[in-house]
């Protein structure tokens, strides 16, 4: 039998390392969303069942809040071991400054329950702003 090429050798070898990382920072990802669902005054999901566009777009917003700073971790970290702890440490951070900016910005859950679009946008303005500094203190 041939010996492959070693685009194939390579292929071969970081395939593995590719599906490890990317999957803890998936897990992490899911586990932080799930987090950041049960840390919420009102029932997002619930919510989005029933059509509720602007908890739809809250939600929308954490998600790619949380992956900023997953991504930037996943792309600073060079094993599994450090990809986890890094994106423990900036979920935390993020779900801390997410509840802050929920407590500063009084009012904006209540206003999502109600379906306000303009108060989601803010919302989700504000996450992800947040999202960029944390990622770029990561890099």
């Amino acid at each position: 039998m041939p010996t492959p090429s070693p685009e194939i050798q390579a292929f071969a070898a970081g395939f593995p390392v590719f599906l490890a990382h990317s999957g803890v920072t998936v897990v992490i990802l899911f586990a932080a969303a799930a987090l950041y669902v049960l840390l919420t005054p009102h029932k997002e999901i619930t919510l989005i069942r029933e059509g509720n566009t602007a908890a739809a777009i809250s939600l929308a917003g954490v998600l790619v809040g949380l992956a900023i700073p997953l991504s930037a971790s996943l792309k600073a970290s060079t094993n599994v071991i450090e990809i986890g702890l890094w994106g423990a440490v900036t979920v935390v951070v993020q779900l801390l400054v997410f509840r802050l900016t929920d407590l500063i910005l009084r009012g904006l859950p209540k206003r999502i329950q109600e379906g306000e679009i303009s108060a989601a946008a803010l919302l989700v303005g504000a996450k992800l702003a947040t999202a960029l500094v944390i990622a770029a203190a990561r890099s």
